[in-house]
């Protein structure tokens, strides 16, 4: 009796030793607060991570007592979201415009010329080539370059001309691109390198005058035919773009961009810097309407890594509405007799629309003004009526008609960017008038339409701050908390939808849903630990949130201290 009781405990002490042993993880993160963005929009607790990917969420308690990990992080009631997702940006761009002049936020022309100025001494500063900063030019002749001015932002709100520059640098060549990208100011250098004059012709653009003269300001193709002379940036330069970009990215909880509009040279630099371990940053790549690009990619088909993601082309339909240069169905409020113009025709969206749909690419459009994107939902209804998952977007859906709200779905995406709202708010309705200006930036009507809505920042025409993103999408105000009941409130996302328009919409608009955009059981540990419950703080507290980690893949790419 006493052996068989003996046997007994023994065989009791080892299932219970067997049933206490714990599931092997790499990371638990314990006592937070956990936004899933699963369909539900459940909170947790904590959460573990193994080989990159999420293993399972739930209560403090269950994570702890089930698994054991390499590293535990008690984060002390922190509050964590998805890795946000920018779902246009400029990325490339960006990085190559932190080796370039900042004119963002002048007041005026005198100060962008001042910078210029400044920009041009400091380069003769730096003697040895080692010395000075990444992608200046010293010598004599070398292009000159900045972006960031808004003619809007001044108080003499008119365009500016080439002839102080000419004095200043009239052996360099100075191209200025307007904040937009849709316009720049370039000085007589320039355009005798580029060979363009008073009798060249284009469409899709506009070379202003002043007289018979031109005045310096290229608008929208234009912009090209001066920015073809530029000599192509080198390989290491757009290494070193695409990580200085990633730098500040990850530091504002960004961990996926959509980068809107690239080459696939620099697709190839991401691609090198990735599989390198060095670009931790997932992207995924829009590729610019170009001749190269399509004798590179069509053939091939789209190409996917864990990181890297191309699978769609960006087009333009029409300009940006600071330059005038959106397509509008009626004169612009502001300018008589003018209605801003398509840089291609339409039988270019039609031929390329067919390609798009039989080798399998997205179909990314630009559209601002409200002709140019009923225009391009015409085109985009004849393929995305079928029963093939396109998820073509229009990207902006600034301006729309009441009949063209209806034609979004599912699958034909609107991709908009909430700062623009809030950035172009204070002068809008005297471009658009007040009828008009009520079916501009409208997100809600945008959402209600489509069941999605993708959100981004467009940087670097706006900031890159996700927080931003959230703020503008929610609140509808700037940052003094102008206008005080919020620009066109009618249209303001809920909290809950401007996450998951960073989130897991963003993600479903890559069709990447099923590895990121939600933290769930199988989806990449892809998050961010903020200091501010967005969900739930005063409105005054969401311009104030910290981002105080960034992981990728359950890597720590970013942290605050």
């Amino acid at each position: 009796m006493l052996k068989t009781l003996v046997a007994f405990l023994g065989i009791a002490l080892m299932l219970s030793s067997c049933s206490e042993e714990k599931l092997a993880a790499d990371l638990i993160i314990h006592h937070a607060k956990i936004y899933s963005v699963d369909s539900s929009f459940t909170v947790y607790e904590a959460m573990c991570i193994r080989d990159g990917k999420i293993l399972e969420l739930g209560s403090n308690k269950h994570i702890l007592k089930k698994y054991e990990a390499r590293e535990t992080r008690d984060v002390q009631g922190k509050f964590i979201f998805p890795g946000f997702i920018d779902a246009h940006c400029h990325f490339t761009g960006y990085g190559l415009g932190l080796q370039q002049i900042d004119l963002t936020g002048t007041k005026s022309f005198s100060e962008v010329v001042n910078k210029v100025v400044d920009f041009a001494k400091r380069e003769k500063a730096f003697p040895e080539e080692a010395s000075r900063p990444t992608g200046s030019r010293q010598e004599e002749g070398a292009w000159i370059i900045g972006r960031g001015w808004d003619q809007n932002d001044w108080e003499k709100k008119e365009y500016p001309t080439k002839d102080k520059l000419d004095s200043l640098f009239p052996n360099r060549p100075v191209f200025l691109t307007r904040i937009d990208g849709h316009a720049a100011l370039v000085n007589s250098k320039a355009l005798k390198l580029a060979q363009v004059d008073e009798n060249t012709s284009l469409a899709g653009g506009e070379l202003l005058k002043n007289g018979d003269r031109l005045s310096g300001i290229l608008i929208d193709n234009a912009v090209d035919l001066v920015k073809a002379a530029i000599p192509q940036s080198g390989r290491e330069q757009i290494y070193t773009a695409l990580l200085n970009a990633q730098s500040n990215c990850l530091a504002a909880g960004l961990t996926t961009v959509d980068d809107a509009g690239v080459m696939y040279q620099d697709v190839e630099a991401m691609d090198e810097l990735q599989k390198a371990g060095k670009l931790k940053m997932r992207i995924y790549a829009m590729l610019s309407d170009s001749a190269p690009n399509y004798r590179h990619y069509l053939d091939k088909g789209p190409y996917k890594t864990e990181r890297l993601n191309v699978r769609a082309f960006k087009f333009y339909a029409d300009g940006a509405l600071g330059s005038r240069g959106a397509c509008l169905f009626k004169d612009y409020a502001d300018k008589p007799h003018w209605r801003g113009f398509l840089l291609s025709d339409m039988a270019h969206f039609k031929k390329y629309a067919e390609i798009m749909d039989r080798k399998g690419f997205q179909m990314n459009t630009h559209c601002i003004g409200d002709s140019a994107l009923n225009m391009v939902m015409d085109i985009y209804i004849r393929y995305c009526n079928e029963k093939k998952d396109h998820r073509w977007r229009i990207e902006h859906a600034q301006i729309v008609t009441p009949d063209d709200f209806k034609n979004f779905s599912e699958d034909i995406i609107p991709s908009v960017q909430p700062t623009h709202a809030t950035s172009d708010m204070y002068w809008v309705q005297e471009r658009l008038g007040a009828a008009r200006v009520k079916y501009a930036y409208a997100y809600k009507d945008l959402l209600d339409a489509a069941g999605t809505i993708a959100l981004g920042t467009d940087f670097p025409v706006e900031d890159i701050s996700a927080i931003k993103t959230f703020y503008a999408a929610v609140i509808r105000k700037d940052a003094k908390g102008y206008p005080p009941n919020g620009f066109q409130m009618e249209n303001a996302l809920s909290r809950q939808q401007a996450i998951r328009g960073m989130t897991i919409w963003a993600a479903y608009s890559n069709f990447e849903e099923q590895e990121k955009g939600s933290l769930e059981p199988g989806k990449y540990a892809d998050f961010v630990i903020l200091d501010t419950d967005l969900m739930n703080c005063k409105e005054h507290a969401i311009l104030k949130t910290k981002v105080l980690s960034t992981f990728i893949n359950g890597e720590n790419v970013f942290s605050l201290n």
